[in-house]
């Protein structure tokens, strides 16, 4: 719940307890903005304050599913910058993400790594019920695929954001969200499943 926002303060305490995380981000958007409306936190600015204060390790940092809208005439080039794997929605088109986080559990080691799992990255077809929606985003058999093919990777906590029930009557992206949710606390270290 909430918006991207609260990643921030998460991964503050997750980093001082662990150091720099690795970073496993599904969003339309890669949050790595400088300002909006003259504010330096702001659901679309987490990712850039964490880069400043060192909370991530950014040589293990993939984003997944971004498109859409941006503030920036070359919206990755920051990502890109710092060593972030940008993996754009059109590259997941029409696929299987298996093959892909089969790369991503090489890159992010065994060192610790967080999950954030903004809705939108999902598409609005799936998932409505979001304040920014983009259309051609990901599936929801792609969300099973990166979150369940990030079992057995250190990971030392996740989220889930940016869902606004009142934006779908149908209640199907609180469902979603939920399905999400329970998926990653099923990743988890430790935890057995069938």
């Amino acid at each position: 719940g909430g918006d991207h926002t609260i990643t921030y303060p998460i991964l503050q305490a997750v980093a001082e307890k662990h150091g720099p995380v690795g970073l496993v981000h599904v969003d339309a958007h890669t949050d790595t903005g400088d300002r909006a409306l003259g504010e330096k936190i702001y659901h679309g600015t987490p990712f850039r304050r964490c880069v400043e204060e060192g909370l991530l390790d950014c040589s293990r940092v993939v984003q997944i599913g971004i498109r859409g809208s941006s503030y920036d005439p070359d919206p990755y080039k920051y990502c890109q910058d710092q060593g972030f794997r940008v993996v754009l929605a059109e590259d997941c088109w029409r696929k299987s993400l298996v093959p892909l986080m089969g790369e991503v559990r090489k890159q992010m080691g065994d060192k610790p790594v967080y999950i954030s799992f903004d809705i939108d990255g999902l598409d609005p077809a799936y998932a409505p019920g979001t304040g920014t929606p983009e259309i051609a985003g990901l599936t929801p058999a792609q969300a099973l695929e990166i979150i369940r093919g990030c079992k057995g990777l250190n990971i030392v906590g996740c989220d889930l954001v940016e869902v606004a029930p009142m934006y779908d009557v149908s209640g199907n992206t609180a469902l979603l969200g939920a399905n999400l949710l329970f998926e990653m606390l099923c990743v988890l270290p430790g935890v057995k499943t069938m």
